[in-house]
């Protein structure tokens, strides 16, 4: 494939349900395992930096949109969106690419396809960990997010609560993520 190749987003169907699910994880233990190899210990269940849990519920979320990126005809990564219509105030839950197609433009295609999907959006929000240097670089200089804060255990504000985000024992992965170090994004397109 070449760079800024064409990409196109699909619903996310049941048949493509586990693939999502896998290469995700996949993708997120291939940024984490390229920062710091194989000893890393930011892993959540089952040794995966994204749990299973995670992600099903931001694909199973009330106000999630679940789509398959695909370019060429092939399934080359995924995102979930969290649409609030009474705010305008949206939320990219996951984003990913398959590693083997990183730095082709697809996953800056998909952004400017998510952007276009909702032209009401006032504001775009997203996080990732602090060792996520490729995502911040993405967000940041590609996409034009700006940090907005800096979770961890030096900062006395708790992450915001998004919707559909708390975990069945009343905490979610990202709060415990937050004493490693998390960063908040947001991209204001009205205002």
């Amino acid at each position: 494939m070449k760079r800024n190749t064409t990409v196109t987003l699909e619903r996310l169907t049941h048949k493509d349900r586990e693939w999502f699910i896998l290469e995700n994880q996949r993708a997120f233990k291939y940024g984490a395992t390229e920062e710091f190899g194989l000893r890393d210990d930011h892993f959540e269940d089952d040794g995966e930096i994204i749990s299973r849990k995670t992600i099903e519920r931001c694909i199973d979320g009330e106000k999630n949109e679940a789509y398959i990126i695909m370019s060429e005809g092939e399934r080359v990564g995924g995102l979930v969106l969290l649409i609030d219509t009474q705010t305008n105030h949206n939320h990219l839950e996951l984003l990913f690419t398959l590693p083997e197609v990183h730095s082709r433009g697809i996953g800056y295609s998909a952004w400017r396809e998510v952007e276009a999907l909702h032209p009401e959006t006032e504001i775009w929000e997203t996080g990732t960990p602090y060792f996520e240097t490729r995502n911040i670089h993405f967000y940041v200089n590609r996409c034009g997010f700006h940090i907005v804060e800096f979770y961890n255990k030096f900062n006395p504000e708790p992450m915001p609560e998004f919707p559909d985000s708390e975990e069945a024992d009343g905490h979610s992965d990202e709060e415990d993520s937050l004493h490693d170090g998390f960063f908040r994004f947001q991209k204001v397109m009205k205002g």
